[in-house]
This record gives C-alpha cells, sequence and structure tokens, in this order.
C-alpha cells in the first residue's frame, strides 16, 4: 500500500514536471491550470494501472506449484472504465499438495484454500469436499469427526458438479 501511494505521488509530480515543461516551451500558451490538470491525470492513471496490474504481479509472486482455483472481477460506478474492463480484485489459490484425503472415507477431501483480496491480507481456509455426492463445507467454526474421519457437523452445502473447488480437489494428483 505504501508503495501504491509513493506511485501516485511520484506520477502527480511527473505529470506536473512535464506541464511545467511544455508551458516554458510553448512560452505560457498553456493555461495555468494545465499543471494541476496533469498532475491529477498522472495519478489517476497510476492508480488504475495498479488495479489493473495488482493480480497479475500477485499471480507471478505465488510459490510454484500453486493453481488460481476462482478470481472475482469487480465493476463500480465510480470507476466508469471498469464496465469496459473489469480488474480482478480477488482471487482463490490452492496447492496441490494441501489436498488430503482418508483412506477409510474415500470420496472426501480436505484442502486449504488461500484467499488473496487487493488492500486485505491473506486468509487460509480448510475445505472439505465430499466427490461423491458433489458438497462442500468451508471449515471455518468447530467441526469434529468420527474415529473413521468422517465429519460430525461440517456445514455442508451442495455445489454443481463442475464447481472449480471440487473439480480441483477431486482429481487424481497420483
Amino acid at each position: 500500500m505504501l508503495f501504491s501511494f509513493l506511485a501516485t505521488v511520484f506520477a502527480g509530480f511527473a505529470g506536473a514536471g512535464v506541464a511545467m515543461i511544455l508551458r516554458l516551451v510553448f512560452k505560457d500558451r498553456m493555461p495555468g491550470w494545465s499543471v494541476p490538470a496533469a498532475a491529477g491525470t498522472m495519478m489517476l492513471l497510476a492508480n488504475i494501472s495498479s488495479e489493473y496490474n495488482w493480480y497479475n504481479g500477485t499471480v507471478s509472486a505465488l510459490e510454484s506449484g500453486f493453481e488460481v482455483v476462482e478470481t472475482r472481477q469487480v465493476t463500480s460506478w465510480y470507476r466508469p472504465w471498469t464496465y469496459l474492463r473489469p480488474f480482478t480484485n480477488s482471487f482463490v489459490a490452492v496447492h496441490p499438495g494441501s489436498v488430503q484425503s482418508n483412506d477409510e472415507v474415500p470420496g472426501l477431501r480436505l484442502m486449504s484454500a488461500f484467499i488473496f483480496e487487493r488492500w486485505s491480507p491473506q486468509i487460509e481456509m480448510a475445505m472439505l469436499l465430499d466427490c461423491d455426492q458433489s458438497r462442500r463445507a468451508d471449515l471455518i467454526g468447530n467441526v469434529s469427526f468420527d474415529e473413521d474421519g468422517r465429519p460430525i457437523n461440517a456445514p455442508w452445502r451442495d455445489v454443481a458438479d463442475d464447481d472449480p473447488f471440487l473439480q480441483f480437489a477431486c482429481q487424481d494428483f497420483g
């Protein structure tokens, strides 16, 4: 966040500097308001660039092996350009090494999903996936397991067969 702020400030100074040089070159034929307008325009463009580049930069910094399973694209009225091209401000990544299975309950998988959101710390969330019945449970509260490893009070919810988390966890990593 500090680097984005500094980039915005420097972009503003750069825009103002270019406008001031152009005013000198054109011997004040450019209006005086062009200097703050150029500074503001460059600050806005720096922020827009930062928004659109956050996702690719964050994904490229992930440890080798991580796969992006889900992304969330954003549009908003106060950013009208996002209606032309939405930007990704959060995504969920999973590492195949985090998927665990239990021989006693072959259809169940347990995995860790990592949630990345712009301006927020990374969150790790455990998920329980039932490959046989197409359902999943986000393990946020207290979930207990019986002696065989079956969940007793998991907050199951039905998902479609093409759910990206279900498809990822239920594939054969062998």
